[in-house]
């Protein structure tokens, strides 16, 4: 069962245009380009586990691939459902109701980050496992345990008590909280060291390929939406995340980073 306060704050319906302008198209232009180039050819049968409201899988549906989505969150269905996808569904990560060997790829780009325990992260990976054929793609995705602390620094908003504590202890644990529940503060989740990604997928008996950073630090930098409008200004960032995605140091500091598997 997922936590309550995950499904309050999915509910607000903010996931759908989440990633649509801004800074935040880097993440989904990034997971576009890394899709492209990872998942085997259409009309492969995908499995995107956490989908949302199907932000990548409606591009990939339209790209000729055969995609079924899986979602904890109502919400999440109903808007999926609108698409025209092969098969829009309600489930949990770590039961899925697929057959064994019955995806050519299985996506994994939400569910890891609202599981906290290291166990239900282990159970979600090896259900990705079981219904990916053998030498199917799984990729996974993680939000980096160093990017908030210097995104906290670059808001400029003066520290508050205890707060250097709290960092250390964000920093030692990777968990984190929303107890006020107010929606632009994300909800609970657990951050990732990128061994710590590695670490769990081989646990999980999936072969590691390479971990990558999806949309590095960038979104940082001042004036970044601007670049964003800006056609050209926009390729050469995005070129600039490729030749450096598979860069340890840059990996680390990436608001997120992917792990490229095989089963």
């Amino acid at each position: 069962m997922i936590d309550k306060e995950i499904l309050e704050y999915y509910g607000h319906g903010l996931e759908q245009d989440r990633l649509a302008a801004g800074g935040r198209r880097i993440e989904f232009l990034r997971m576009r380009d890394l899709l492209e180039r990872h998942l085997p050819p259409p009309p492969a049968r995908v499995l995107d586990v956490g989908g949302g409201a199907g932000v990548y899988a409606l591009p990939l549906a339209e790209a000729g691939y055969e995609v079924h989505l899986v979602d904890p969150v109502p919400l999440h269905v109903e808007q999926a459902a609108a698409a025209p996808l092969a098969g829009v569904t309600v489930g949990d990560a770590r039961a899925l109701e697929a057959a064994e060997d019955s995806a050519d790829a299985v996506l994994l780009l939400g569910p890891l980050y609202h599981l906290t325990g290291k166990e239900d992260r282990l159970a979600a990976l090896r259900e990705a496992r079981r219904v990916a054929r053998p030498g199917g793609v799984v990729i996974a995705k993680a939000l980096s345990r160093l990017y908030p602390v210097f995104e906290a620094l670059a808001g400029g908003r003066p520290p508050g008590p205890g707060e250097i504590e709290e960092t250390a202890r964000f920093l030692d644990d990777g968990q984190y909280r929303n107890p006020g529940g107010d929606p632009m503060g994300f909800t609970t989740s657990y951050f990732h060291r990128p061994e710590e990604l590695a670490g769990e997928v081989r646990e999980a008996g999936l072969e590691l390929r390479a971990l990558v950073a999806v949309s590095g630090n960038v979104k940082l930098l001042p004036g970044i939406e601007q670049q964003m409008e800006d056609a050209a200004r926009r390729d050469h960032l995005l070129s600039v995340l490729r030749l450096v995605e598979t860069e340890p140091s840059a990996v680390g500091m990436s608001q997120n980073f992917v792990a490229i598997t095989r089963a």
